[in-house]
């Protein structure tokens, strides 16, 4: 067996640099992040090969001195801590001292600094010599880095392509400039200005910062965000949350800031998907940008080789004050305006041709007032379509005697300013569509998804405040099933009470169900039956937990409940049935989307359609 033996630095550097430097990106990242916690106003990155022959980073911060470019370049030394107090309270974002280190000992380096105070800068190079020599340059820092790996070649051949590489940095460069909005920002790669923007006034921070998110990531995600500022019990939330119909398939525009600070947390991660977990579609990712502010004592950045992880002291609380935080956004302003962007171009890229709250979580005045919960048991309005869903079915008679009663369009409500968000139905397409018109031009409901919506909510509702109210058949469902199924309703007899089914086992092979919840007393009490064992099979609520346990595979089963229990295609809704259903969208929350995060509606302006059939052309 050898001795042990001491490593020398320059192989102890090597080794650290392998854990902080990945990429270029990840010595942007470094340089940046000191540029920031010098106090600069004004940070310009310049790369050649996407980072791999150069990276320059010059900044006008406070600079540094002849006495300290050396030490800056030494292992473990920093400005920034000096005890395990300030250790564990930290503010900066750097504050391990290593990352000049690291990276001069995997490529070539420069630095040039200078103080406000001093006559002119100085420039030192470790890898020739330790000496400093006096140099011209402004008040600040520029850094530069050559070669980078060109002593590890082996590192290079793991690099991906330039413009992989290149795209890590820019995505990096960009949440900078999103997570610190005072300090301008500019990116040139191979000579050519990716972006350039200019710091903003703290006092102007919040009507200039609109701008700068869309001048990084689009108008797109900007018409589509909705505005969060809130503050509770020392954490603080601000930022934008995008709508649900929004939802990409990458991760790209999730961006979260923990004290200025760029993370990806599994923790804040969970909690984000929960409060959009009513309204994703499938496997599809929410955007947002956000930023969570709270003591510095209260999170350890200290977790992570490159920091981009941390861990909080309470992180039951955090995780709560922003599931609730976002879920509230989703939820308000859902059908609080017309959509004035084109509704035919949106509709091309298959996302919702809306805006809910007018793109920034607004709600009209006079139609959406303040966010509610939805009453546990049905308006009269819904019971009308209820129940005119439920003769249909016996005696399709009735429909022609309610369509008889209906006005004629010429007769229909004229679209005024002052109408509701959904205006008034005019037609009912093939059963499944609702054609309606408001004060922008045509809007277009899918009756099923939204009428699962507001059963769906009705339904949380009304467990939440256990007043699931019940309901008896006048005439019981008995069903066929074979012996095991029928043991599994037996032993699930009391959940599905619990949930507004009351069943029983009547034979060895026949199970009958006697009651079911007044929201759903007109859905099919076999499929409902069916598919409600089906999701208690698949959640496994544990009943012996707390509440807030059982929230999410419990809402899991309402919905599917709601799916069974709502409006189905090919049944003709009369006009008033529409109307009573578009009044109790825009009284919902969430109403812009179906259970699994399927569009309700959509809008065509009156310049939509006048496109469509070249009028004015």
């Amino acid at each position: 067996m050898p001795h042990i033996a001491q490593l020398p630095p320059e192989l102890v550097n090597q080794i650290a640099a392998g854990e902080v430097v990945e990429r270029p990106a990840s010595v942007v990242k470094e340089l940046v992040e000191n540029a920031i916690d010098a106090g600069a106003r004004r940070i310009d990155v310049r790369i050649e090969e996407a980072g791999s022959r150069l990276i320059e980073v010059r900044d006008d911060g406070s600079g540094m001195s002849e006495e300290d470019l050396p030490l800056a370049f030494a292992a473990h030394a920093t400005s920034k801590i000096r005890s395990l107090d300030e250790l564990e309270s930290v503010a900066t974002m750097g504050f391990r001292g290593e990352a000049l280190a690291s990276i001069a000992s995997i490529a070539q380096v420069s630095v040039s600094s200078r103080r406000e105070r001093d006559a002119h800068g100085w420039i030192l190079s470790p890898n020739e010599s330790l000496e400093c020599r006096p140099t011209a340059h402004p008040v600040g820092t520029t850094v530069t880095v050559a070669d980078l790996f060109y002593n590890t070649p082996a590192r290079r051949k793991f690099l991906r392509t330039e413009r992989t590489e290149f795209s890590q940095i820019d995505q990096l460069m960009r949440r900078f400039a999103l997570a610190h909005p005072g300090i301008g920002f500019s990116l040139t790669h191979q000579g050519r200005l990716v972006f350039e923007l200019s710091p903003l006034p703290r006092a102007q921070l919040a009507e200039q910062m609109p701008a700068r998110i869309e001048a990084l990531l689009g108008a797109e995600f900007l018409n589509r965000a909705r505005r969060i500022d809130s503050a509770a019990s020392g954490l603080s939330l601000s930022g934008w949350v995008a709508d649900p119909a929004y939802a990409r398939s990458t991760t790209d525009q999730q961006l979260f800031f923990v004290n200025g600070r760029i993370v990806r947390d599994r923790l804040i991660g969970f909690a984000i998907r929960r409060a959009y977990a009513d309204v994703l579609h499938h496997a599809r990712q929410p955007a947002y940008v956000l930023a969570l502010d709270l003591e510095p004592r209260a999170v350890d950045v200290n977790v992570h080789p490159t920091k981009a992880e941390v861990r909080f002291r309470d992180a039951r609380a955090v995780q709560d004050f922003i599931f609730r935080e976002i879920h509230r956004a989703l939820a308000q302003g859902a059908v609080a305006g017309a959509q004035q962007e084109s509704g035919v171009e949106q509709a091309s890229r298959g996302a919702p041709a809306f805006d809910a709250g007018m793109g920034r979580g607004e709600r009209v005045d006079g139609w959406s007032g303040t966010a509610s919960m939805p009453s546990s048991a049905p308006s009269s309005s819904v019971q009308g379509y209820l129940n005119l869903l439920a003769a249909s079915a016996a005696a399709p008679q009735l429909v022609d005697a309610c369509l008889s009663s209906v006005q004629e369009p010429s007769q229909a409500q004229q679209p005024t300013q002052d109408m509701p968000p959904l205006g008034y139905a005019v037609a009912h397409l093939h059963g499944v569509y609702i054609l309606a018109q408001n004060a922008q031009g045509l809007v277009i409901v899918d009756a099923h998804a939204a009428a699962e919506r507001i059963t769906y909510e009705r339904l949380k509702a009304a467990y939440a405040a256990q007043q699931m109210t019940i309901q008896p058949l006048l005439l019981p469902v008995t069903f066929a099933v074979t012996e095991s199924e029928a043991e599994q309703y037996e032993a699930q007899a009391e959940a599905f009470a619990r949930l507004g089914v009351v069943l029983a086992r009547v034979a060895p092979t026949r199970v009958r169900v006697t009651a079911l919840a007044a929201l759903l007393r007109h859905a099919d009490a076999e499929a409902l039956a069916r598919a409600l064992l089906s999701a208690l099979s698949e959640e496994e609520p544990d009943w012996g937990q707390p509440q807030a346990v059982l929230t999410e595979p419990i809402n899991a089963v309402l919905s599917r409940m709601a799916c069974h229990g709502s409006v189905r295609a090919n049944r003709i809704l009369a006009r008033p049935e529409m109307d009573a259903l578009l009044r109790d969208m825009e009284r919902t929350e969430r109403a812009d989307q179906c259970n699994h995060g399927r569009p309700t509606w959509r809008q065509l302006s009156m310049t939509d359609l006048d496109r469509l059939f070249m009028r004015g052309q």
